[in-house]
C-alpha cells in the first residue's frame, strides 16, 4: 500500500491559468513551449549548446537554463536567462565558471538559482543575474575524481522549510551505484563544500538518478531514473519527513520510460511531467495513474518545466 495520499483534485476551470510546458531538445539545441497536451507547440530559443535543465520565473516572466557545453575538460558550460517569449537572451554565468551544468532550480524567496554541475563534481548557486557564483558541494577534484561517475552530480531541489537542498550522484550508466543526498543550505561554521560534516546520504544503490522535484506541500521528493529496469527507467518518490534508512525502497510510480531525464509537477491539478532521452513527453497523475503520451520521438529530450502563465 502507497504511504501517500493523493485524493483527486479538481481542476481549475479552463481559463484560469494557461499552463505551459518548456522542454528542452538536446538533440537541436532548442527551447520549446506548449500546451500540457502538447498543442500550440513553438521554438522559443535557438543554437543553445547541450541545453539541460530549466526554470521558469513567473512573476519576472523569464526562464532560465543551462548549457552543458561541448567540451567538459574546458570547463565551457554556461547558463542563460531569456524573456519568456524567448526574447532578450542573455548569458547570467559565462564559460569558465561551471563545466557542466545539469538540472536548475529557482529558489524566488531567497533569489538564488541552484545547479548541480555533473563534471565539476558539485552543486552550485547564485544570484538571479548570475553574480556572487558559489559551490556548496565539492566532491571531488582533478582528473582522476572526474573519472569516477560517482562524483558526478545531476539533479537538484531545495527544501525552504527545512532549509536543506537535494541532489542526485548519478554513478555509471546503469551501475546501481547511484543515491541521493542533502544538506543544509547554510554551511556549517568553520567547513567548506569539499569538507563540510552535514550531508546525509538519503538513497544509495539506485540504478541511475537523474531530476529532482519537491511537492512541498505534501513533502514528497519526485525523482527520474534512466537506468535499466525494473528499478531503472522510472519515476520514483518518498517522503521527505520520514528519517531514511539505508537500503529502503522508495515507491515507483512510474516505469516504462526510455532513459527518463526531466520532471515537472502541477501540484494543484494532481499531475506530473516526465521526458526521457528518447523524445517522449508523458504526463500521469502523482500516483503514477492515467499515464498518456504527450509527444513521441521528438529528438533527445533533456529538462522539462510547467508554469501557469
Amino acid at each position: 500500500m502507497s504511504l501517500f495520499s493523493n485524493s483527486k483534485r479538481k481542476p481549475k476551470p479552463a481559463g484560469v491559468a494557461n499552463g505551459r510546458l518548456f522542454m528542452l531538445e538536446l538533440s537541436g539545441g532548442r527551447i520549446h513551449s506548449m500546451r500540457p497536451d502538447g498543442s500550440e507547440r513553438k521554438v522559443l530559443v535557438s543554437d543553445c549548446r547541450l541545453p539541460d535543465g530549466i526554470v521558469v520565473d513567473v512573476g519576472a516572466k523569464h526562464i532560465y537554463w543551462t548549457n552543458m557545453g561541448s567540451t567538459p575538460s574546458a570547463n565551457d558550460g554556461t547558463i542563460e536567462r531569456a524573456d519568456i517569449d524567448g526574447c532578450n537572451r542573455k548569458v547570467i554565468v559565462p564559460r569558465g565558471v561551471t563545466h557542466t551544468p545539469k538540472q536548475i532550480h529557482l529558489d524566488k524567496a531567497g533569489s538564488k538559482l541552484y545547479w548541480s554541475d555533473r563534471e565539476g563534481m558539485r552543486v552550485m548557486r547564485a544570484n538571479l543575474d548570475g553574480s556572487n557564483v558559489e559551490t556548496l558541494v565539492q566532491t571531488g577534484q582533478g582528473d582522476a575524481d572526474v573519472r569516477d561517475q560517482t562524483r558526478w552530480c545531476v539533479g537538484i531541489t531545495i527544501d525552504p522549510k527545512r532549509k536543506q537542498f537535494y541532489w542526485t550522484q548519478k554513478g555509471p550508466d546503469n551501475g546501481g551505484l547511484g543515491c541521493i543526498c542533502r544538506a543544509n543550505i547554510d554551511m556549517p561554521e568553520g567547513q567548506t563544500a569539499a569538507n563540510r560534516a552535514d550531508i546525509e546520504v538519503v538513497f544509495d544503490d539506485l540504478p541511475e538518478p537523474i531530476d529532482l522535484e519537491l511537492d512541498l506541500k505534501n513533502r514528497v521528493l519526485y525523482w527520474t531514473d534512466r537506468g535499466d529496469p525494473p528499478r531503472g527507467n522510472t519515476v520514483n518518490r518518498a517522503s521527505i519527513d520520514v528519517e531514511p534508512h539505508l537500503g529502503d525502497v522508495p515507491e515507483i510510480v512510474l516505469t516504462h520510460l526510455m532513459e527518463g531525464i526531466g520532471i515537472a509537477l502541477d501540484i494543484p491539478r494532481n499531475r506530473m511531467f516526465v521526458s526521457d532521452f528518447a523524445g517522449s513527453i508523458y504526463s500521469a497523475r502523482l500516483d503514477g495513474s492515467e499515464k498518456r503520451d504527450v509527444l513521441f520521438a521528438q529528438g533527445n529530450l533533456t529538462g522539462i518545466a510547467y508554469a501557469d502563465i
